[in-house]
């Protein structure tokens, strides 16, 4: 989403982008352009793979093979086409082949954005069995571009040297802050099943480890039975956090909804009363900050980027208040915040307010975008980039 958004806010005559992603699906076309990019796919591919085609034979390849492959195949894009420069989107699965083609390239300006949501300690983990080259896509790139300052710190800490600069993804603000009728909202709420007196936290959210939802259902049997969960989201955990909830008792209160469109998601949002997600790790969380321009009281951890913008009265009596902070693992922390919120209306709407406006201020898409063409300016010396 990051890469649509930007590169649709850049003029063609101005940089072309071309972009080495993996196929997965045989029925894609290996080369397609979409929107302001080049997309160029490779990797095994099979007719309409499931998710459960993904963790097979050859799909499950696929990941290990792009560190390599992709490497290869922008080295031969590279002598068509004379790249003026290369960005990698995310260190976990771009870093080894940008910092190959670097190798290979040292004149071409290579700009590596962090966009990791897992915990750095599991990616780190993770690419052990390669950590040398892993590295160098740190220690080699001439800019980095986090998405905030616990990555920032991250890749520091990984051997970065050059020019950093934070900058956040941003959301639709538009979409997420549109007003809908009183008789849309009240219809969604009927499809919900929410009554008056109802209150509906919300999430949305890859249903993992690292998202916390089993501290929310955890925090269910604390509050009043007229508190709901409503879970947007698929993931592995999702049979866990469905037997969990039934342990508890909380299974008609706990409710797995699925993956929920983009175009419906403001409206779900606002058909509920507070939306909640106690991260244990997050680079940044685009969802916390759609939550707040759709004008919803936030409850989330401070862990990694989320501390850039979520600031608790208490935690952060330095800042405009945006949010309820509590600690991962936490449960006790999660219940008494939801009865603040429930207590205090009209402290409620004056934290919505600064939430709001922050958002509108420092996270739409116009102000990223131009961030990011600074970026790009600087790293090729001209106007023309790719």
């Amino acid at each position: 989403m990051a890469i649509k958004e930007i590169t649709d806010r850049v003029p063609s005559d101005e940089i072309e982008f071309h972009m080495v992603t993996l196929r997965f699906d045989s029925n894609l076309p290996k080369e397609e352009r979409i929107g302001n990019v080049l997309v160029h796919r490779i990797g095994p591919a099979r007719p309409d793979p499931s998710i459960a085609d993904l963790k097979k034979f050859p799909l499950h390849l696929n990941k290990f093979l792009y560190q390599f492959i992709a490497y290869f195949e922008a080295k031969k894009l590279h002598r068509q086409h004379s790249y003026d420069g290369i960005w990698a989107m995310m260190a976990h699965s771009c870093a080894i082949p940008a910092g190959l083609f670097k190798k290979r390239f040292p004149r071409v300006p290579y700009l590596l954005t962090l966009q990791e949501g897992d915990p750095p300690e599991y990616i780190e983990r993770m690419m052990k069995p390669v950590w040398g080259l892993f590295r160098q896509g740190f220690t080699s790139a001439d800019y980095l571009q986090p998405i905030s300052n616990f990555l920032r710190a991250w890749g520091i800490r990984m051997g970065f040297q050059g020019d950093s600069t934070v900058i956040p993804n941003a959301v639709n603000v538009a979409h997420f802050s549109a007003s809908h009728s009183e008789e849309a909202i009240a219809k969604f709420k009927e499809s919900l099943g929410k009554k008056e007196g109802d209150v509906y936290m919300v999430t949305t959210s890859r249903l993992v480890h690292k998202n916390g939802i089993d501290d929310v259902i955890r925090a269910l049997p604390l509050l009043p039975t007229n508190v709901s969960f409503i879970i947007y989201g698929i993931g592995p955990d999702e049979v866990k956090l469905k037997e969990l909830a039934k342990e508890l008792g909380v299974d008609s209160r706990a409710r797995f909804m699925g993956q929920i469109g983009h175009a419906e998601m403001p409206l779900a949002l606002k058909a509920s009363d507070v939306f909640i997600r106690p991260s244990r790790s997050e680079g940044m969380g685009n969802s916390f900050v759609e939550a707040m321009v759709a004008r919803l009281p936030v409850i989330a951890t401070q862990e990694g980027g989320i501390a850039d913008f979520l600031y608790d009265a208490k935690r952060n009596p330095d800042k405009g208040t945006t949010g309820w902070a509590v600690d991962a693992h936490a449960p006790q922390q999660i219940a008494e915040a939801v009865e603040d919120i429930l207590a205090r209306p009209a402290e409620v709407l004056a934290v919505m307010d600064t939430a709001e406006h922050m958002v509108h201020e420092r996270y739409d898409w116009e102000t990223v975008s131009e961030s990011m063409r600074g970026i790009f300016s600087r790293m090729t010396g001209t106007a023309k980039a790719s």
